[in-house]
């Protein structure tokens, strides 16, 4: 059974940095893609980023470019989104999706990913 965890969300001021984490078990992560969400109270679904299995394909929202990176842990079952400069406007609950290809088209799209967490709140104050 696949199982998507995610952790490291809090609360932080405008300028601040997080990291989550997503630890995945239940598949074999260098066979999946994966992807962070984000999703704010009355509003959609917004792909932040997104990671081929080997990790050297990365799709990063424009809203996020040059302040968050998403990287893979060294033992493949660890996805991580690493957050700087955190603004108001990121704040929401994040969420770790997975899918079993190597490569999507759409990668940041909702629609293209099958297993999904739970999600971890990110607060970012003024």
């Amino acid at each position: 059974q696949v199982r998507l965890v995610e952790s490291g969300g809090g609360s932080v001021q405008a300028g601040g940095s997080l990291r989550l984490s997503c630890k995945v078990s239940g598949l074999s992560a260098d066979l999946y893609s994966m992807a962070w969400f984000r999703q704010a109270p009355g509003k959609e679904r917004e792909g932040v980023a997104s990671s081929s299995p080997d990790d050297l394909d990365h799709t990063v929202a424009e809203s996020v470019k040059g302040r968050f990176t998403i990287s893979r842990g060294s033992a493949k079952n660890m996805l991580y989104l690493q957050m700087n400069n955190l603004k108001p406007e990121d704040t929401a609950m994040y969420y770790c999706a997975a899918r079993a290809e190597a490569r999507i088209s759409d990668p940041l799209s909702a629609s293209r990913y099958l297993s999904w967490g739970q999600g971890t709140q990110v607060t970012v104050s003024s």
